[in-house]
Order: structure tokens, then sequence, then C-alpha cells
């Protein structure tokens, strides 16, 4: 199993391009069920959560050609079935789920697996197609989900949810009638799938505020679209810069996506610009230590909470990091510690005070975002920091290791 090895110490300069957002490509991917047409689609990052989402719709029937740009088609539909082992790996799978259905009347989809981050249950899901219409039963392990047709519905969601609002607003996208989604989220990921459906010939509104109106039409076409930039990589970056007292140019980033983010940053002291097609990041002399509180879109996001913990280990101070999102969030925590972080957990929070120094040691990553933790604690340590189980990273990191390498860090991926 491959690990990744660092020397840390030193700062980060130069460029570096920000991949394709796994979040975005992932629904979009899914959408190309919706219609019998080929759809084409733009910078599509070369991680393993992608080519899992391939093997699953390849086994579904779909042709698909190509690497950064992708041909999809699914004018042929020969299998409604998403596998417990292919599904189990990767919780966005249940993104198959409302396209199926809408599409060809039935679905039968694993339940989900995934990071082990905390529950995140697919009820919403279930209950919004219930309101639209389907027949939705658990058998076995397996959501099955039948409907002649879907009907257009009032949906109140309980809480904000990302892939139940990506998989309700492709279903209700042929659905009889208009279906309005209460509470939907926010996420720019969200916007990108609307403006790929509407290219399709969906009739959506509101993406991006917590009332999305779509009118259902009898048949969706081909579509031509591009995938956003990641904005959790492209966090990841910003913070490594400011951990190693560097200096990047963080290019093809979108700054709107990042704006909780860059006040958060700024206030550590980092100096964040726009320049020509991204922005330059640099340090500060001091690293001030603040307070985080993850909230959905556009609070500061999840996925950048370990990250910023890292950060904040060997800040000037004292922080406090909530975690509201997702429970059992923290298992990172452990592994900073033997790095040498002062971390308290209360509850919901982490209580951070920062030290002058981290040390390498050898750690295992947990999921996908305590991985980026892990290597941006390793880049700053002193001495070697090894960081195992990074099949998690490649689920979601794009070549991230020749990406720091590349700025200047003394990174491997070892065998």
């Amino acid at each position: 199993m491959d690990k990744i090895v660092i020397r840390g110490g030193k700062p980060l300069y130069g460029d570096v391009w920000v991949s394709g957002a796994k979040n975005a490509a992932l629904p979009v991917l899914t959408a190309a069920l919706l219609t019998d047409k080929t759809c084409t689609f733009s910078n599509i990052p070369d991680l393993m959560d992608i080519k899992t989402i391939y093997k699953l719709l390849r086994n579904m029937g779909l042709t698909i050609e190509g690497g950064s740009t992708v041909e999809i088609s699914a004018e042929k539909i020969t299998d409604c079935v998403a596998p417990y082992d292919l599904v189990k790996t990767m919780r966005a799978s249940i993104l198959v789920l409302g396209p199926l259905v809408a599409r060809m009347g039935r679905a039968r989809v694993s339940l989900p697996g995934g990071c082990a981050i905390g529950a995140r249950p697919v009820n919403l899901h279930i209950k919004a197609l219930e309101d639209m219409g389907a027949t939705v039963e658990l058998h076995n392990g397996y959501i099955e989900a039948k409907a002649d047709r879907l009907k257009g519905a009032e949906i109140y969601f309980d809480l904000p949810t990302v892939t139940g609002t990506e998989n309700i607003m492709m279903a209700a996208s042929l659905a009889d009638g208009t279906t309005v989604l209460h509470n939907a989220a926010r996420e720019p990921e969200i916007v990108n799938l609307a403006d790929v459906l509407r290219g399709m010939g969906a009739k959506i509104s509101g993406a991006g505020t917590d009332v999305i109106t779509i009118t259902g039409v009898t048949s969706l076409d081909a579509v031509k679209a591009d995938i956003i930039p990641d904005r959790i990589e492209a966090g990841t970056f910003m913070i490594a810069a400011g951990m190693t007292q560097g200096e990047i140019n963080l290019m093809g980033c979108n700054p709107q996506h990042l704006e909780a983010l860059i006040n958060k940053l700024r206030d550590t002291g980092m100096s964040i610009t726009p320049i020509e097609g991204g922005l330059k990041v640099s340090a500060g002399r001091k690293i001030q230590s603040v307070d985080v509180k993850t909230l959905p879109h556009p609070g500061f996001p999840t996925d950048l909470q370990a990250q910023m913990m890292a950060y904040m280990s060997i800040g000037s101070g004292l922080s406090v990091i909530t975690e509201t999102v997702f429970e059992n969030r923290f298992m990172h925590v452990s592994e900073l510690m033997r790095m040498g972080a002062d971390i308290v957990i209360q509850g919901s929070s982490a209580i951070v005070r920062g030290v002058p120094t981290l040390y390498g040691a050898q750690t295992m990553a947990t999921d996908l975002r305590a991985s980026a933790s892990l290597i941006l604690a390793g880049l700053v340590a002193q001495g070697s920091t090894e960081v195992s189980r990074i099949y998690h990273l490649d689920r979601g990191y794009e070549n991230i290791e020749k990406k720091f390498s590349a700025l200047g860090a003394d990174i491997r991926r070892v065998k």
C-alpha cells in the first residue's frame, strides 16, 4: 500500500493550478443518465472517486470515452442496479437514484458507504422521492424505488443536504409538473449541476439559494459543459502557503467560492489578492489564532476543517474549532497530537493551543480531508512524516504530491 513521505521545513513558492471539483463532477456525470444523447464534460479530475462512478455507470450500460474531457452516453441503460460492491466505497453513488427513477421508472441502489465521518442518512432522498409519488422500499440493504412518472411536489428538507438537493433536482427535471425544494443546499457544486441541467433543456431557477424551483420536461438533450474548479483543493493549498511561510499563485480558482475561507485566512495574517486567472496567497509574519465554526455554504466548509486545525496547531494562541455539519469528524486529532499538536476535544469543539513546532511522525489517514491535514502538518514538521492509508487522499486530490513538490516541498509517494 502506498504512503506519502514528507520532510518538513520548506516554504512553498510558485504557481499551482486547481483541478476540477470532484464534488461537482460526480453529480454532473450521473446527470448523463437523464438523456439518451451523448454529453461532453470537460475539466474532469483524475481521481479514484471518478473511476468508481465510471465503473458504476458502465455497469449500467453507459459508454464513457476520454480523459479530462469525457464523452458519456446513456442511450441504452441495461441495468438499473447500483451494487453494494461499488456503492460501499463512495457515498456519492446514491446520486444515480434520482436520475434512474426519473428516466427508467425504477432503481435498485445499495445503501451507501464511504468515509467514516459520521452518519449521513439517505432518508431525506427517500422521503422526497415518496413525496413525488415514488414507491420506495428497503430490502436487504438496498433502496428499491419505482414510479411510472414522478410528480412535481413541494419538498421540505429538514436540513440542507447537498447530495439530496442534487438527487431530487435531477429527478424533478423529468417529473410531471413543478417541484419546489425548500431549505435546499446552496453549494457552488449545486449551481454547476443546475447550469448543466439547464444546458440539457431543464427548467430550473433559484440554484444557489435555499429555494430551488424545477419545472419538469418530457426529455433532455445533449450538453457540453465544464466542471468548476475544486474549492476544497484550492483552500488546502492556500492554508499550506500560510503554514509554510510561503507565497503561491493559485491559478484557475474561483474566489467567489472561497469567500468564507479567504476572510478567515486574512484574520490569521495572510495576504490574499486577486491576480489575472486566480489569487496570490502570501503568509503573514505571524500566524494569528482564530476560531472556526463549520456551517453549510456560504459558511466555512466542513471539508476544510481538518486542514484549518493543522494550521491553527502552530498558531500564536488559542483557537476553538467547532464542527456543526458532521459528527465524528475529529479523527485526525489523535494523529496531529502524535506530531506534537496541543488539542483537546470538548463535545463538538476542539480547543487548539498553538505550539512552536510540530515533529515528524508515522501517521495514518482516517478519511479524505484528514489525509490532507496530515500532509499539511508534515510540510512544517521537524524531521520526516509518513502518511499511510493514502487511498483516502487519492479519492479527492489529483496528484497532490506532485503539485506540492513543484512548489518546493520535499514530498514523495512511496510504493
